[in-house]
């Protein structure tokens, strides 16, 4: 997560003066660096010692260590924010319909070029060897990024490539089953909490040297450090103050098509005839009323 995503987490969660601190922060990221930290402490009611430590909560050595990163990731954002639509309140109580359509149209537009910007090919390459050779490929994810799962699982699939989604009941099971011949792919927007499911398989899985392919977001966080791979969501929105997850999921959904049409590519026609003739024996009762849809089987 970010730095400004981690003071968030830190707001809802605490009851202290991190709370406070972190509030003012949040509200004033854009005149931070006019105040004094003497000023800061006054306006939180807190003291001087308070604010570092506070800096050391978020791991670093001081006040003036975490001020620089946060004002250097409020310019990097800045620099980098959607321009037509806000991520977290893409429409408000007055939008009619059609401005609601078009405001959802421009937020998942702008997602998916943001989230092509943060694609490496040389990532995306090695992730999808890593599921080309694997045996099998496990997927692991809380809701809603459990639903995300599900879909590449039936890509993989259908292209006889075995997956399987790893539920929480189970997830600590399955993992015990895998080996290096494998490939896990792990989906988790924060990436950081390393006691709770799916990242608290990821010590279980290093044990069993199974590659791990980790689908997270931008800044520092517990499942960036131990993957072998890493594909980066689009990471505009607030943890918390959002009307849905309209442009993470558009994110993740455009990472995992790209993913699997970059798998399907390494061995295209293979993969072109086993598709066909999976959905000629799968989905032939199917049919369309639409000359241009329809198909002889």
């Amino acid at each position: 997560m970010y730095l400004f995503q981690r003071i968030e987490e830190a707001v809802f969660k605490q009851n202290d003066a991190r709370r406070m601190i972190g509030e003012f922060i949040l509200e004033n990221r854009d005149q931070l660096k006019s105040y004094s930290m003497e000023e800061i402490a006054k306006k939180t009611f807190t003291s001087k010692p308070t604010l570092v430590r506070f800096a050391k909560y978020f791991g670093y050595s001081g006040w003036k260590e975490f001020m620089y990163a946060f004002t250097h990731e409020v310019a990097y954002h800045d620099d980098n924010a959607y321009v037509d639509v806000d991520p977290n309140f893409p429409f408000l109580a007055q939008h009619d319909t059609l401005e609601i359509i078009g405001s959802i149209a421009t937020l998942k537009i702008q997602s998916i070029k943001d989230t092509v910007s943060l694609i490496s090919t040389e990532d995306l390459n090695k992730a999808a060897a890593l599921i080309y050779h694997a045996n099998s490929v496990v997927i692991y994810g809380t809701s809603p990024n459990y639903y995300y799962g599900e879909l590449i699982k039936r890509n993989l699939l259908s292209i006889q490539k075995k997956a399987i989604m790893a539920n929480s009941g189970e997830s600590g099971i399955i993992t015990q089953t895998l080996n290096n011949k494998d490939c896990a792919i792990m989906i988790s927007y924060s990436g950081s909490s390393f006691d709770d499911n799916p990242t608290s398989n990821v010590k279980s899985l290093m044990k069993n040297s199974v590659p791990i392919i980790s689908i997270t977001s931008g800044g520092e966080n517990y499942l960036r450090d131990y993957s072998d791979v890493v594909l980066n969501i689009s990471s505009k929105e607030k943890l918390y103050s959002k009307i849905a997850n309209f442009a993470t999921q558009e994110s993740i959904l455009f990472i995992l098509d790209t993913l699997f049409a970059k798998i399907f590519s390494l061995d295209y026609e293979v993969n072109k005839k086993n598709k066909i003739s999976n959905s000629k024996l799968l989905e032939s009762k199917r049919q369309a009323t639409f000359k241009e849809l329809s198909e002889k089987f």
